[in-house]
């Protein structure tokens, strides 16, 4: 889908006067600008039952690695469909699978904003077939819903990008408008932001789709690349000039989305499915993954996942909040003491929270007062030496203080008994 736009095209042909209806919005036919689309990208006409439509079609190898990562999905989609909570993606064959995103006039909504280009991919044996269908002029857009139609019959499930709250609503509404059955209606539905969000929303600074296909799956687009936020002005001086050239760069735009949606769900999918495999680098992306697991119900997987991102490490705040969700996993598994562990040994690399929960193991479990004011004075000591904000720190140093108090009341009367 498309990025924000100040407004929609629909917006800016209701400024300019022009009726909205599709049959009375028509691409300009000026001959000293107009440059029509099969000059600009390699495609073909195809009739439908609603009339014409242009598509683009491309191909890619079963050897084609998209950065790091193969398009095709070799591992099952167990994880992965009980964090969607729909069964269903676990025995669909990846065939069936639709990779699909619009790009659209704006995002407005509703019935003044349009999908002037959907592209959808699909696998046919080894080989990854993406299929742009392109809305010429408004007139088209039946055509174009039909097309899709025709292209999404053998399959049962759609993955998008954001295509929940986007692009499915609108095509919908698409559909709708012109007394066209929804292709897509009864298909299990795979959104992948709402995952990317849980798995590197603590690491990366944005999760938008462009970024993770750079960040993640180390595929940089080339200079053909659009902003998203141009697309639906380029689409309406298309509209206004006939000149399609500019349109180019956005059906790279589109291919690039797609081919990252294939491949950033076969990366997802294998870091659910085998997440000590090598895959997975980053100490926060092992924790992020131990959330998941754990909010899942299982904690044994999300337990040895928390402890290998808190080796790993990361910093004072990421490493304290996932010491203190594997101390309540711990806690209710009944493992305090290989918790324990691994507190002694990240104490050791100066970690606060290390010192502040082994503080609260020696209290409460091994009822040793003394080592626990011990490693008390020890994390107040550390706290000094953080590089952290002023009220971080002051917060540290009254909770370490209201401990060390508490420890020595203790200490003194466990002495007089």
């Amino acid at each position: 889908m498309t990025e924000p736009s100040k407004s929609s095209l629909a917006d800016k042909l209701r400024s300019l006067g022009v009726r909205i209806g599709a049959a009375d919005m028509h691409v300009k036919t000026n001959p000293k600008t107009n440059v029509p689309i099969q000059s600009v990208v390699e495609g073909r006409f195809v009739s439908t039952r609603q009339g014409e439509t242009f598509i683009a079609e491309q191909t890619w190898p079963p050897d084609y690695r998209h950065g790091l990562t193969p398009l095709r999905t070799s591992v099952p989609l167990l994880t992965m469909a009980q964090w969607a909570g729909d069964e269903r993606l676990t025995d669909l064959p990846l065939e069936t699978f639709a990779f699909l995103d619009t790009e659209t006039s704006g995002l407005a909504g509703g019935t003044g904003t349009y999908a002037f280009l959907v592209g959808v991919g699909r696998f046919e044996g080894e080989t990854f077939r993406l299929v742009q269908f392109f809305m010429r002029d408004p007139s088209e857009e039946a055509a174009l819903l039909e097309g899709l139609m025709d292209f999404l019959a053998p399959c049962a499930a759609l993955v998008t990008f954001n295509g929940k709250a986007f692009d499915a609503p609108l095509l919908v509404t698409r559909y709708s408008l012109h007394s066209l059955p929804v292709p897509f209606e009864d298909f299990a539905h795979l959104d992948l932001l709402p995952l990317a969000r849980r798995l590197w929303r603590d690491r990366l600074p944005s999760r938008a789709l462009k970024y993770l296909e750079e960040n993640v799956l180390a595929a940089p687009r080339t200079v053909e690349e659009v902003p998203g936020y141009e697309i639906p002005y380029i689409y309406f001086d298309y509209l206004r000039t006939g000149d399609a050239a500019p349109l180019k760069g956005v059906f790279y735009h589109n291919a690039m989305d797609i081919v990252a949606l294939a491949a950033l769900m076969n990366h997802m999918a294998s870091i659910l499915h085998a997440p000590f495999d090598g895959q997975v680098q980053h100490g926060l992306d092992f924790i992020a993954l131990a959330k998941l697991f754990e909010d899942l119900g299982r904690v044994e997987e999300a337990a040895r996942l928390y402890e290998r991102g808190l080796e790993v490490g990361g910093s004072e705040a990421d490493f304290g909040a996932a010491v203190q969700r594997l101390s309540a996993l711990q806690r209710r598994r009944g493992d305090l003491e290989s918790a324990a562990t691994l507190w002694q040994k990240a104490a050791a690399e100066g970690h606060v929270y290390a010192h502040v929960e082994l503080a609260k193991y020696y209290e409460h479990r091994r009822r040793d007062y003394a080592e626990a004011l011990k490693l008390t004075h020890s994390a107040e000591e550390l706290v000094g030496l953080l590089d952290i904000p002023r009220y971080e720190t002051r917060h540290w140093m009254e909770e370490l203080k209201h401990r060390r108090e508490r420890l020595e009341d203790k200490l003194r009367r466990s002495r007089h008994e």
